[in-house]
Order: C-alpha cells, then structure tokens, then sequence
C-alpha cells in the first residue's frame, strides 16, 4: 500500500475512532446546585449551549406564574385551542380547533405530558407567541441567564432545522431556571405527578397522561423537574430533589440515552445531597397557587377562537377550596402563601 493511500486510511480511521468516542459522551454539560443557597456543589462544562428540547417547558410554566401572580390571568381561565395549536405536533394532548381547556389543565398536559399544543395554547394569555417568547426572554434576563435565547414555548426544533434558529441555553442558565421555579413556585405540584388523565369532565374519553421522568418514585425525594430530547439536544434532564431540610438541583444536558443520562443524575443528587452544608436549609416556595375549578365543566367553542380575557385581581376570589383529586392523579403537599408583589419586567 503506498504511503499517501495509507495516510489516507490512518486519517479515516481516526476520524471514526473519534466520532464514535463522541457517540459514547455520557453527556455535553452538567451542574449541581444547592437550592437553598444557590451554590455550585459540582459541575462539568456548565456553560455549554445547546438546545434544551421539552426542557423549555419550564420557563413557559414560570411566566404563566408570573402572569397569574399579576392578577393577568387564573389557574381557571379558559383558553381555546387554535389551528396553530392543532397543528403544532410532537407529544401532545392532541388539542382540536376549538377546544376549552382551563389554564390549570393545560399546565399539566405542559409538565406532565410535555404536550406541545398545550404549551403553545399556553401564549395566549400573553396574546401571542411572540409577546409570550418576549416575556420568557425578558424573564431569562431577570435571572441572569446569560447563555440563553428562547424563540418558543415548547422547544421543538426551528423550521430551518438549524441548531442557532432554536431555543438554546446551558446547564448553569437552567439551574438558575430551576431554582427560581422550586423557590417561588408550586412546580412540584404539577412536576410530580406520573400519572394523570387530561380533559376529565370535558372530553368524553380523558386522554393518559405519563411523566416523561422516569426518576419520580424512583429516587428519593426526587418531585421534578423536566425532561427533553431532540436530535439536536440529546436527552436532556433537570431534576430536583429534597430530604429533609436539604434540596438539591440537577442538570444534564446532551446524553446519548434517556439511561445513561438518568444514571448521571441520580449520582449527581446523591453526591449533591452529600455535599450540602449542615447549615444550609431550603425553606421552600413562598407561594403556592391553588387550583381554582370552574363550577362545571368549559364548553368546548365551536365557533371562533375565544381570546383570554384578563382577570383583575379585585375581580378574584377570596378563597376558593382546592378541587377533588381526579382519579389517577397523584399529589404532592401543598402549603398555602400569600401572592408576592409581580417582578419587575427587565
């Protein structure tokens, strides 16, 4: 063989060797957090940018909060399902033009599902897609999420297919994310269910739901968060956890595989909860916003889209007794707090 032809070998070799080394990463980037303090306990190319895939969910869920913390909306809004949501395909609740469904409800097909034309259904209390990606920017910007851009609420991949038209941020912007949200929100309450059905009391058949987070039950503690997963992403995971007085936050992003990423987080917690200082204590959210169900079930519209009408908060109820659980859904405890001043838009 001559030596420009062997070199030529040696080379594709080489480049084979090594693109299947990358294949075998275990993962592109990680981080853990203690909640309680927001100190970094470990982390390993946190600043990695990549898409986060269904793991955008969980600043969508937050500007709802803010949203309804502002009094621009309540968990029993209704919200009419549009064509653009119809057609917004991936994991979905498979909404149809037309379709009412509270906030509440979508919210959970959001972080239960992960459904796609829920979250996208999701914007109209900000009276679009873009004025809801604007304030999900906006909202990134308040946290000091440096690395991060958001161009949709459910992160699925840009039309042109190309990796810098999409969402994209990196482990450390999305545990400050997941701190913000297991701080000041009731997250867990819709992030630790496995199971749940979608549209009780007003579709005719209610659909399954299963967490997409193979973790709940399975790791002690273990309430939240989100996964995702794109070609582009890999199988991306924050999770969080708490024992006791102790929480800690997990991120991992870019594995190869949803096992080999969950092996690495569930080191990660129990090496996090190892590290966290005797004297550091998570006191927990200072708000939990109840469920407010409407007295009997949102007719679906068949006519028209109906818009979110904001609700002010003097037109809100003092108090209203938090509903049934719906069969097969599973719970998490619940504290009430009183509302908190809306943050400041940046």
């Amino acid at each position: 063989m001559s030596a420009p032809r062997l070199s030529r070998l040696l080379a594709l070799v080489t480049l084979l060797f090594l693109g299947l080394a990358a294949a075998r990463a275990e993962f592109r980037g990680a981080i853990v957090m203690d909640a309680a303090s927001g100190a970094i306990l470990h982390e390993e190319n946190a600043d990695f940018v990549s898409p986060p895939a269904s793991v955008t969910k969980l600043m969508t869920f937050l500007v709802v909060h803010d949203l309804i913390a502002a009094g621009q909306a309540r968990l029993d809004t209704p919200v009419t399902a549009t064509l653009a949501d119809q057609r917004m395909g991936g994991t979905q609740v498979h909404l149809a033009e037309g379709e009412t469904f509270s906030v509440e409800e979508l919210l959970f097909a959001t972080m239960v599902e992960s459904a796609n034309d829920a979250a996208h259904a999701l914007t109209q209390l900000a009276g679009g897609r873009e004025a809801f990606v604007a304030l999900m920017n906006a909202r990134a910007q308040s946290l000091g999420m440096r690395n991060t851009v958001f161009r949709s609420p459910h992160g699925l991949p840009p039309a042109s297919r190309r990796t810098e038209d999409g969402d994209l941020t990196s482990p450390r912007d999305l545990a400050l994310l997941a701190r913000e949200l297991v701080s000041r929100t009731d997250v867990a309450r819709f992030s630790s269910l496995r199971v749940r059905p979608f549209g009780a009391g007003v579709r005719p058949e209610p659909l399954p739901m299963r967490n997409h987070n193979r973790l709940l039950g399975a790791v002690e503690g273990c309430d939240g968060l989100k996964t995702g997963f794109t070609r582009a992403a890999g199988f991306c995971l924050v999770a969080t956890a708490q024992r006791g007085s102790k929480r800690v936050i997990v991120v991992v992003m870019g594995s190869p595989d949803a096992r080999t990423r969950d092996a690495h987080v569930r080191r990660f917690i129990e090496d996090g909860f190892a590290k966290i200082p005797a004297n550091s204590v998570f006191t927990g959210p200072p708000v939990a916003l109840r469920p407010v169900a409407p007295a009997s079930p949102v007719a679906p519209q068949t006519s028209g889209v109906t818009r979110v009408v904001p609700v002010s908060p003097a037109a809100a109820p003092a108090a209203t007794p938090a509903p049934a659980t719906p069969p097969g859904e599973e719970t998490a405890p619940t504290v009430e707090f009183r509302l908190p001043p809306p943050p400041a838009r940046r």
